[in-house]
């Protein structure tokens, strides 16, 4: 398949819109397609690095599973996200599982390819740089509002930014394909807290809720709630 087909969805990214174009075509040149069933393994904490990643359809649930079976959910990555890119750095193993939400169709290029095209072209590790900065001052944020924010308000802006892509994408989406069960894994927070949250939007119109959806109809009053 000619991974040009593909580059109008990635487009829509911010990341990839804003790479020189060399570098655009040298990674559509590299890559293949993978695909992952529902709940398949994509890789696992401890695998070696197997290379960079852009979800194309469906999402990539990362996360980490205790002995006791209890999986703490980091984030759902939906397209046009990239990632893998930490490995690239430090030839690390993968610090978090990654499993398919739903079926799934990836853009892969596998490390070596990667480090060769960046040993071709060491200009371009900036780029891989910024990508993993963008993550790394998400994590930071999160982390502040664990600590700072109210339940509600850390609800709110998760909310807002599952909408906004995370920054990566320009029109902010009303509904998120997003399980409660999830969304309270994501912030630490019980099911039945998450759900009274919820259930608390709903009546004042803030949001609406269907089985394993979450539609955002106030998208003002819910960012106003964030910020508190």
């Amino acid at each position: 398949m000619d991974m040009q087909v593909w580059r109008p969805r990635l487009m829509s990214g911010q990341w990839f819109s804003h790479l020189p174009v060399s570098l655009q075509d040298s990674l559509l040149a590299a890559a293949h397609i993978r695909r992952l069933l529902p709940g398949q393994r994509l890789f696992q904490r401890g695998d070696p690095p197997c290379g960079v990643y852009a979800v194309l359809e469906g999402s990539v649930r990362i996360g980490a599973v205790n002995e006791e079976g209890k999986e703490a959910l980091l984030s759902l990555i939906e397209q046009p996200h990239w990632f893998g890119e930490i490995c690239l750095f430090d030839s690390q193993p993968r610090t978090h599982d990654a499993f398919g939400q739903g079926h799934c169709v990836l853009l892969h290029i596998p490390q070596a390819v990667m480090l060769a095209l960046l040993d071709d072209q060491p200009v371009y590790w900036r780029q891989l740089a910024l990508l993993m900065s963008h993550k790394l001052r998400l994590t930071f944020i999160n982390l502040e509002q664990l600590s700072l924010m109210p339940a509600p308000a850390r609800l709110a802006h998760r909310l807002l930014m599952i909408a906004q892509g995370y920054g990566e994408t320009e029109s902010p989406r009303r509904l998120l394909q997003l399980p409660q069960e999830q969304l309270a894994s994501m912030l630490s927070l019980s099911r039945q807290t998450t759900n009274q949250i919820l259930k608390d939007l709903q009546g004042q119109g803030i949001v609406n809720l269907r089985y394993g959806e979450i539609e955002i109809v106030d998208a003002a009053r819910l960012r106003a709630l964030a910020i508190i």
